[in-house]
């Protein structure tokens, strides 16, 4: 794991992998408790601990990181608006693969603009440019923009205006500013600082993660009463919608802080407070992967990660996590 006060020593190849196979397995973890109250959770699987199916496997959220990964290695910091618009189209809008799969809603209200002809960032003007769909993809580019938490705000946003607006936006920049810090070994609240550094401080997501954080440095052994108290501090009761960004990145926040950056902690913290559990525990998991590296991963976990099979996107099927993490990363391996 990684301290408060010192940072580990694995290369940024290797952060990277961390982070992009972290992101699918805490994905693959959360996805069977997604949309659920931990009492459900509770009830049926008493905490989960690991896997709790036989075929682990990531959705939407490993998936769209890919696609985004895929698009980042090929523009880098030249990526414009009208590259991420182009590739919408060629990879999703245009495909003839009849009812779109497997996505939340802003992809679905995206995909629908996108159709009509609408262009970005028009394309994002739907009613749920709020969710925490650019979230889930946002860790990409803080791998590609490792010790860089501005840049890999300012290209996510980049991206993210083809389907998001507002709120939206801000979680995929906490995200990626997060994961930027950790490659380059930055401490637990160094990572958390440098997140909430490319959002507005008056922001709902701001506020969501200050309060998270400030719930997660309790100390608390059990990890029942840890969980609860992060999300007390963040979930709106009675709401329905599950995938608010300002919400699901608070929670995924509040993991890694409550777990001091620990890989297995951050994740399952996430994956047992229920409501957006994939995309919670996806995001802690790259924060936690980056920070720490590949071998932070408990081996039983990386190993059931395989290439995707294309359930959301088609066009992604084949390709692994691991394949984006050394895209992203080739540069810098060979000017070393």
């Amino acid at each position: 794991m990684v301290s408060e006060t010192g940072t580990t020593s694995c290369d940024t190849r290797e952060r990277a992998r961390g982070a992009l196979l972290g992101l699918a397995v805490g994905d693959a973890l959360g996805a069977p408790a997604e949309n659920m109250r931990p009492s459900e959770i509770r009830r049926r699987w008493g905490r989960i601990e690991g896997f709790v199916t036989d075929s682990p496997a990531g959705t939407d959220d490993t998936e769209y990181a890919i696609f985004s990964g895929l698009l980042l290695a090929r523009h880098g910091s030249a990526l414009t608006v009208q590259h991420v618009e182009r590739a919408w189209h060629h990879w999703i809008a245009d495909l003839d693969e009849g009812p779109f799969r497997g996505a939340g809603f802003s992809e679905r209200g995206t995909l629908e603009n996108l159709r009509r002809g609408l262009a970005a960032p028009i394309s994002a003007q739907h009613r749920h440019a709020w969710s925490d769909g650019l979230a889930m993809r946002a860790a990409p580019f803080g791998v590609f923009a490792a010790g860089r938490p501005a840049e890999a705000a300012r290209l996510v946003a980049i991206d993210g205006c083809v389907s998001h607006d507002g709120e939206g936006i801000y979680g995929g920049q906490a995200v990626a500013a997060g994961v930027a810090a950790a490659m380059a070994g930055a401490s637990v609240t160094s990572v958390i600082a440098a997140a909430l550094s490319v959002v507005p401080m008056d922001s709902w997501t701001a506020r969501s993660m200050r309060r998270a954080v400030v719930a997660a440095q309790r100390v608390e052994p059990d990890p029942l009463v840890r969980e609860r108290t992060v999300r007390s501090a963040v979930v709106i009761g009675g709401y329905p919608w599950t995938d608010l960004a300002p919400e699901a990145v608070g929670l995924a926040f509040g993991a890694f802080a409550a777990a001091r950056g620990d890989f297995r902690t951050a994740v399952l913290t996430a994956v047992n407070m229920g409501r957006d559990a994939d995309t919670t525990a996806a995001v802690a998991g790259a924060l936690a992967g980056a920070a720490s590296g590949l071998a932070s991963i408990p081996r039983e976990w990386a190993t059931a990660i395989a290439p995707v099979t294309g359930s959301c996107l088609p066009s992604m099927r084949g390709y692994h996590v691991l394949d984006i993490a050394d895209l992203l990363t080739t540069d810098e391996e060979e000017a070393a």
